[in-house]
């Protein structure tokens, strides 16, 4: 599995960003997916995450109501809406796939990894 993530930007406080994350590969449609971040000086940290299973998700806690996950099969991609962005929100943002069908927010759990695209949400 290859992994394209693209959409970041700079945003306004309280403003939106989409981001997308493209994917290669037959077993995109069985694989866990999953969007973490990182913030300078801080350890990546799970924000989101898409189980093949009934398309189930999950959150983080500091995205929850604000951020929504969504896969498209036919397209191969799945997109992060983030609206109610604050200056927290601020990182690298980077798209992962797992084969292993359950929720993991280890990163370690992730086989595959996008090269992560930069959002800065100004004050």
């Amino acid at each position: 599995v290859q992994l394209q993530a693209s959409g970041g930007g700079l945003v306004q406080a309280w403003g939106s960003l989409r981001l997308s994350c493209a994917a290669s590969g037959r077993t995109f449609r069985s694989n866990t997916m999953a969007w973490f971040r990182q913030a300078p000086g801080k350890e990546r940290e799970f924000v989101a995450a898409l189980l093949p299973i009934a398309s189930t998700t999950y959150y983080a806690d500091s995205v929850k109501g604000r951020f929504t996950i969504s896969g498209d099969n036919a397209k191969n991609t799945v997109t992060l809406q983030m609206n109610s962005l604050t200056p927290e929100d601020t990182a690298v943002y980077f798209c992962a796939s797992s084969p292993k069908v359950r929720l993991s927010l280890a990163p370690v759990e992730y086989d595959y990894w996008g090269q992560g695209t930069q959002v800065t949400v100004s004050s």
